[in-house]
């Protein structure tokens, strides 16, 4: 019941819960994930040796999520099936859309984003260009989804019903209401739990406040003063494609063309004089950086160079998902099985990774069984680069 109530979760990496196993189940425990090096590498005879590198993300079960009940002795009298459609799977529901849920929060550590805010898509184009963005970043073909809210797909179908589609797929889609599994480069989902990104409130002529800045935080000037001009989540660059810091290719370094975009990391209070720092993350985490194997862009954010939000002030809308598996991981554990009780179960899906415990007690006093249900998980983005936020 639970994985079938999971939409985002079984299309993401899940290759760890076994080394959770080993370590043990508990709030707070962490494995960090080794991210292979990158090099420059040379053109001739003459060796040049380079550092290897590796850099690591960190993945912590850091969420336990339940649900709690409790039965009579009646309740309890009824036939398994019955007893399971009627308390077991409303609780295993909720808590597998909460599960999904703070997956799909994991949008807020991506940096790519596609379409207009406030405008839902309505055409090919948008998410051919969220594939070209993920090209752009040397993402594999393979294992490519899109996570889109019920409002995106109802347009996106309508949009695309007779759009040189083979009739098979047209009539799925006019059958299903739902976008084919394999369209566009992509398999196609619909998620309630898709997360929406409200714009900070910016004001001002923001621009960059100085010149070769490099790392996770930039110095800007010229916001409305003492105002929360950028929120979590935001999507920002600098300059124009003619003169700003533009994104390049992670495996030959060339510029791709378009603006390096990163995403702001907590949110941004300008001072009275309208200045205001600004956490930003891109690639691998990184910030601005210029050269070397971990280069980003193809040159510093320029003195005076105009800072491009994406959104305009407090607008709220869905940020869909294109992404391949690896860009996120998921881990779940077993938590104990508490001697002394009714019953403990433990209840384990092989192919999405998730492990339920379920323990029941006796309450003689009201004769009846209290019952929890408990999950231990954790969420990383641990390859941004290979997602891409579908405006909406």
């Amino acid at each position: 019941m639970l994985s079938n109530e999971c939409t985002f979760t079984p299309l993401v990496n899940r290759e760890y819960d076994s080394k959770f196993a080993i370590e043990g189940a508990k709030i707070g425990t962490v494995l960090n994930i080794r991210k292979p090096p990158r090099y420059i590498g040379r053109v001739g005879q003459a060796l040049q040796l380079e550092d290897a590198t590796e850099t690591s993300v960190p993945l912590t079960l850091n969420t336990q999520r339940g649900v709690d009940i409790a039965f009579t002795s009646q309740d309890m009298a009824l036939s398994i099936s019955d007893f399971s459609r009627r308390f077991l799977r409303p609780g295993l529901i909720k808590v597998a859309n909460l599960v999904d849920f703070d997956g799909l929060g994991q949008y807020l550590n991506v940096f790519d984003e596609i379409g207009t805010p406030g405008t839902v898509p309505n055409s090919a184009l948008t998410y051919l260009q969220v594939g070209q963005r993920l090209n752009e970043e040397a993402a594999p073909l393979a294992d490519r989804n899109v996570v889109i809210s019920p409002g995106m797909n109802a347009t996106i179908v309508n949009a695309l019903t007779g759009f040189f589609n083979p009739q098979r797929t047209i009539s799925e889609q006019y059958r299903k209401g739902m976008m084919s599994r394999d369209t566009l480069g992509f398999d196609w989902y619909m998620d309630q739990n898709v997360r929406t990104q409200t714009v900070g409130l910016q004001g001002g002529t923001p621009i960059v406040n100085a010149a070769n800045q490099t790392g996770n935080i930039i110095t800007s000037s010229g916001w409305t003063a003492s105002t929360v001009v950028l929120n979590l989540g935001d999507v920002i660059s600098f300059g124009t494609t003619s003169s700003g810091a533009l994104a390049v290719n992670p495996q030959n370094l060339q510029s791709t063309g378009a603006l390096r975009q990163f995403v702001v990391t907590s949110a941004v209070t300008s001072n009275g004089s309208g200045v205001a720092s600004i956490p930003i993350s891109g690639p691998g985490g990184l910030g601005v950086v210029t050269a070397g194997a971990f280069q980003t862009v193809t040159q510093a954010p320029p003195n005076n160079a105009t800072i491009n939000v994406q959104g305009t002030t407090g607008l709220t809308s869905p940020r869909g998902l294109g992404f391949c598996k690896d860009a996120f991981a998921f881990a779940c554990a077993d938590l104990p099985l508490w001697e002394g009780v009714h019953k403990a179960y433990r209840a384990k899906d092989p192919e999405i990774g998730m492990s339920i415990r379920i323990i029941c007690a006796y309450d003689i006093n009201l004769d009846r069984a209290p019952w929890r249900l408990d999950l231990l998980y954790g969420w990383q983005t641990q390859y941004p680069e290979l997602a891409c936020r579908v405006a909406s």
